[in-house]
């Protein structure tokens, strides 16, 4: 079963920009009445970029005399939208069948920080199958059978791994985690009722998730906690819905597959997009890179002053440590010579004798206690102090 002419698919979307407009083909003359089904041509319909002076970003064809509705959604960060997304619906004459391009669904997860505004409310790891079952419930559809499609899967599959290969050498030289893609393509078999009418639908979605990792660091530094390893993951969905009465439904899955049939996208249109956003991405790096090194110089001048505060401290434990040491050295000695005199004093009194200071020579005698003590001699302690 081929993808119905789909467009890529993109990531994102959220404020309306689009409009539209109709371009009869020349088969279509005949329209396709009622039914679904019936042969009636195709009819051409536009999708302009209001932002780029309306210039034409996707046609899309679609069977003749079905009305049309189509945006263009543009995305913007720091929600989970990042990119455009072409979301579109062509319903029959009589309202009962229905073919649509969804707008891009888009959830993150992860322990790191990520986006919440703008995402489903998804936490965690879901198959492409699974998803379909959460968007039926969600839309009040009746959920009929999986419909696997391998084939396609499998090229998606390689797509990405293909893509992961081709960028792994530039991480590893830089020792950096490298991203994982992965992509899924599956449908699904739906029901539905309109009024007493049963519809059968095919819901198929073309689903992208990318696992980012953001290396822990271990600090040296005092004050500063440790930052463990993170990772997030964000992922797209997009999905077309196909809705015909049962006995429709076979003939307008043709109609859908014929070649050409849904969205093409302008390809100069595409250019010059992807020109534009690269230029806008630029400059919210160079702003990135700009708060980043700002941070940096914040963090770095924080730390020079946490560093002087230590250095600092230890001056100030270095110098009460040496003011300690000096004066217990200081009352050591005090105590020291106050034991020196008092001995002196004990000896020359046991041996009944005198210590004297000659003023003039500056000499210690120890003289008879007898002798009287007048100048030029002056009694000195025992140890020599006046």
């Amino acid at each position: 079963m081929g993808l119905r002419g789909r467009a890529t698919a993109l990531l994102i979307a959220l404020t309306v920009v689009g409009c539209k407009g109709s371009t009869p083909s020349a088969n279509g003359a005949d329209g396709a009445g009622g039914s679904a089904s019936s042969a009636g041509g195709t009819q051409s319909e536009t999708v302009t970029d209001t932002t780029m002076k309306n210039e034409t970003a996707f046609t899309v064809k679609i069977p003749a005399k079905w009305s049309f509705q189509g945006v263009l959604l543009q995305g913007g960060l720091p929600t989970c939208e990042s990119y455009f997304m072409l979301s579109w619906r062509a319903k029959s004459p009589d309202g009962l069948s229905s073919e649509e391009q969804m707008p891009t669904m888009l959830w993150a997860y992860g322990t790191g920080p990520h986006p919440t505004r703008g995402c489903m409310p998804i936490t965690g790891p879901m198959s492409a199958q699974d998803f379909l079952k959460y968007l039926a419930a969600s839309m009040q559809l009746t959920y009929v059978a999986d419909e696997p499609m391998p084939d396609q899967n499998a090229a998606v599959q390689k797509q990405w791994q293909d893509a992961d290969a081709n960028t792994a050498p530039f991480y590893a030289a830089r020792n950096l985690p490298a991203p994982k893609d992965t992509g899924e393509v599956t449908a699904a078999v739906v029901q539905s009722k309109s009024g007493t009418t049963t519809l059968k639908g095919q819901m198929l979605v073309n689903m992208h998730c990318l696992e980012t990792t953001q290396p822990g660091m271990h600090s040296i530094l005092r004050g500063i906690p440790d930052r463990p390893t993170t990772t997030v993951t964000k992922c797209t969905a997009d999905v077309m819905y196909l809705s015909a009465p049962e006995s429709q439904y076979a003939g307008l899955v043709q109609v859908w597959q014929a070649p050409g049939m849904g969205a093409q996208q302008n390809t100069q249109w595409g250019n010059a997009w992807v020109q534009r956003y690269a230029k806008n991405a630029q400059q919210q790096s160079n702003q990135l890179i700009k708060a980043s090194w700002d941070a940096l110089d914040a963090e770095e001048k924080e730390i020079a002053h946490t560093m002087a505060m230590q250095q600092e401290e230890h001056d100030q434990f270095l110098s009460a440590m040496q003011a300690s040491t000096d004066a217990s050295m200081a009352r050591a000695g005090a105590a020291m010579a106050a034991r020196s005199t008092a001995a002196s004093d004990v000896v020359d009194f046991a041996l009944d004798r005198q210590t004297v200071l000659n003023p003039q020579t500056g000499l210690i005698s120890k003289v008879p206690d007898q002798v009287t003590v007048g100048a030029p001699l002056q009694k000195a302690h025992g140890n020599g102090t006046p």
